[in-house]
């Protein structure tokens, strides 16, 4: 029992690493840069944890950054909770103003990545992942016995419940805090910092975007960013963005942050407005 859970812990592990380090960091934000060897073996690592398409993942959340918490943005709870944890994933095509080929151009042309969005067929793509997911366990029970391949399939599958609870929870004000005013919603949860290895410090990301780095005060533990930090010291990853240097200090209150009232409401208005024109521009 031990080993099996074991098993489990370094399967959740390192599936998630795949997709906090492969998916997320590097691939949406390029907050980092490595050899094709080094990004091609975190980008299997999440897609064997059950990810999806990388190019599709990473279309899909350049899209919520940019349209954050509007009716663009993929997965805002602000429309619906079930369309914010699971129902954005049950769309059989990529949303209007969602287009790989503008929103990622430097994967369209990656021969990897075109193949395992298959044209844009979420279906295709979907379908061809599990298969390989499917495989790959089968491979595990094959060499290892049938105790490790369920080990392995039940850490991926927790692993891919933590991105679509995090786009829940963390966006919800009052569940977290603060420690920058962005305009959206985004608020860092503890718990989720921690089963997301460094993801849910998530007002933190949305400040800071292009930094390797989520967890920017002492006690916002970033598993992900310790780890970029070890990849660089032994020469597997060359530049890092590290992200602002952040001073200790106290959280700002998310309820002083909504009483910017009709001002902030207002701006948000027209913000969605300009970005709605821009999506159909793109489109």
């Amino acid at each position: 029992m031990i080993e099996f859970l074991a098993i489990l812990l370094v399967s959740y592990v390192i599936h998630g690493l795949g997709m906090t380090i492969g998916y997320h960091r590097l691939l949406s934000h390029r907050s980092f840069t490595c050899p094709k060897p080094v990004e091609y073996f975190f980008v299997t690592l999440a897609y064997l944890g059950l990810q999806g398409s990388p190019m599709w993942w990473a279309a899909m959340h350049r899209a919520h950054h940019r349209f954050v918490d509007t009716e663009l943005d993929p997965h805002s709870p602000k429309y619906g909770l079930f369309n914010a944890s699971v129902g954005w994933l049950m769309k059989k095509k990529y949303p209007d103003h969602v287009i790989p080929s503008v929103q990622c151009k430097d994967m369209y042309n990656d021969p990897f990545y075109r193949f395992l969005d298959q044209n844009g067929n979420i279906t295709a793509m979907n379908f061809l992942c599990l298969g390989i997911c499917i495989a790959f366990r089968l491979v595990l029970w094959a060499l290892f016995g049938w105790q490790v391949a369920l080990a392995n399939a039940i850490g991926s599958l927790a692993i891919f419940g933590v991105p679509l609870m995090l786009n829940v929870v963390c966006h919800i004000p009052r569940l977290g805090y603060k420690n920058f005013a962005t305009e959206d919603d985004g608020v860092n949860v503890w718990w989720v910092g921690i089963l997301a290895l460094g993801e849910g410090w998530h007002n933190n990301h949305h400040a800071y975007p292009g930094a390797a780095r989520n967890g920017m005060r002492l006690h916002e533990i970033d598993v992900s960013f310790m780890t970029i930090r070890i990849l660089k010291a032994i020469g597997l990853i060359g530049w890092f963005n590290p992200g602002p240097k952040m001073k200790e200090k106290r959280p700002i209150r998310v309820a002083s942050l909504a009483a910017s009232s009709f001002a902030h409401r207002r701006h948000k208005v027209l913000r969605r407005r300009k970005l709605k024109a821009l999506a159909r521009s793109e489109a």
